[in-house]
Formats: C-alpha cells, sequence, structure tokens
C-alpha cells in the first residue's frame, strides 16, 4: 500500500495479477482477489474485485453478526446462497448482506469466469457463523482469530445470564 496513493487506472486494474486466496475452511472455495482498498490505504471497509472459475466458491457459507457485506456482479453467472434459497445472478446483480442477517455464499454454477465486487466493513471486532460446519469464529483487534464449534460454546450472559 502507499498511503499516497488515490487512483488505480482501469489499466493497472487489469494488469494487476491479484492473490490468490483458499477459504481455510473450504477447499473448493478459491478465488483471484484484488485488494483495491487495500492498494489506496483504505481502513474503515474492504473493497475486492474477485474471480472465480466454474465449479468454485467465493467462501465457505458464512454470516457476519456485526458487520455489513454486499457483492454486483460484472460478469458471469453463478449461484448466491442466502439462507436456505438459492439465486441465479448475473451481471449487473446486487445483493446486500446484512449484519445479523442470513448466511451467504456464492458458487460460479456457470461456464465462464465469475467476476464480482465485493464490499465488507472492517471493525476492529467482529463474529461469524459457518453455519453448514457449526462453526463460529471471532476476530479481535490484536488478537488472533478464534474459531469454535457450535456444541463447544456455552452461554454465560445476556437472557441465560440474568437472575
Amino acid at each position: 500500500m502507499d498511503k499516497d496513493r488515490y487512483l488505480i487506472t482501469a489499466k493497472e486494474i487489469a494488469g494487476t495479477e491479484g492473490l490468490k486466496k483458499t477459504h481455510f475452511l473450504n477447499p473448493q472455495a478459491q478465488r483471484i482477489n484484488k485488494s483495491l482498498g487495500d492498494m489506496t490505504g483504505l481502513t474503515g471497509f474492504g473493497f475486492h474485485i474477485i474471480e472465480v472459475e466454474p465449479g468454485f466458491e467465493t467462501t465457505e457459507h458464512h454470516r457476519h453478526h456485526h458487520e455489513d457485506e454486499c457483492i454486483y456482479v460484472l460478469e458471469g453467472t453463478a449461484t448466491a446462497y442466502v439462507g436456505d434459497e438459492a439465486f441465479e445472478i448475473g451481471a449487473g446483480d446486487f445483493i446486500g448482506y446484512r449484519k445479523g442477517g442470513l448466511a451467504h455464499s456464492i458458487k460460479n454454477t456457470g461456464t465462464a469466469l465469475f467476476r464480482c465486487i465485493v464490499v465488507g466493513e472492517r471493525l476492529a471486532h467482529d463474529v461469524g457463523d459457518y453455519t453448514r460446519l457449526k462453526k463460529r469464529i471471532y476476530r479481535n483487534a490484536g488478537l488472533p482469530w478464534t474459531l469454535v464449534d457450535h456444541d463447544d460454546m456455552q452461554e454465560v450472559g445476556g437472557s441465560a445470564g440474568k437472575k
């Protein structure tokens, strides 16, 4: 990141190789990630162009408890999974995943490269659930991320902790 950089031209974006990522819980979630927000020093939210080959997914099916996230499709077709529903999506479609909402993921079910913009908050703390795997992840600034099985969680506060 260059702290003085404000502009990335279309030519530079097209020529950027991007970073190949595989989700740590889902080997089928493979994508190329171009983090334009990081390249210009944005810290409050991430702005990424991602590319997913046919048959692969963008991420593990998940939901955020404290962060909003959204997708804008640039090209290709895919299936977006929101909660228990599946939606066919293509260029020009927009999906808003609100914090505390339903779990979500996308799979490239088309025959060509799927490209989209992903925007998400970058709060110091977040809690996410990988609902299909029954796991929860905790992110706290300055600490390692923590992953636990839902079966191992014990509620100790809130309505259960009141006397």
